[in-house]
């Protein structure tokens, strides 16, 4: 029996613990996928310094997940995200997006928040 494509949520609920802020690479990022009922989703975070920010892993470009590499998410500088696809970048602080095929679009913020040292989903 075959298996239709995994179906995928673009929101989590508040207050699952995702990781410590000190296991994240400063800078740097990582991704998850939670399984929420019969659904999943894809988001992924990115620290600099004490600052956590997280977001959808879906490019507005296409709707692809925006690494091609497990946690590449970020350009080699670590100073913007990057859509490895289609060359999209994008601002960390704010997922705007400053190059690339959909300049003016917005990665999906994911609400994040860190409490005694764990990110956890705001």
């Amino acid at each position: 029996m075959s298996e239709g494509p995994r179906t995928r949520v673009f929101e989590t609920p508040a207050g699952v613990a995702l990781c410590t802020i000190d296991s994240l690479a400063d800078p740097g990022a990582r991704n998850f996928v939670l399984q929420i009922d019969e659904a999943f989703f894809h988001g992924f975070l990115v620290r600099t310094g004490e600052s956590v920010r997280g977001y959808v892993d879906r490019c507005p470009h296409q709707g692809l997940p925006l690494a091609q590499k497990l946690d590449g998410y970020l350009t080699p500088d670590a100073r913007l995200i990057s859509c490895s696809w289609h060359g999209a970048l994008f601002r960390i602080e704010d997922g705007a997006c400053v190059g690339g095929p959909c300049t003016g679009a917005r990665l999906t913020p994911w609400p994040v928040k860190v409490e005694n040292g764990v990110v956890r989903t705001a």
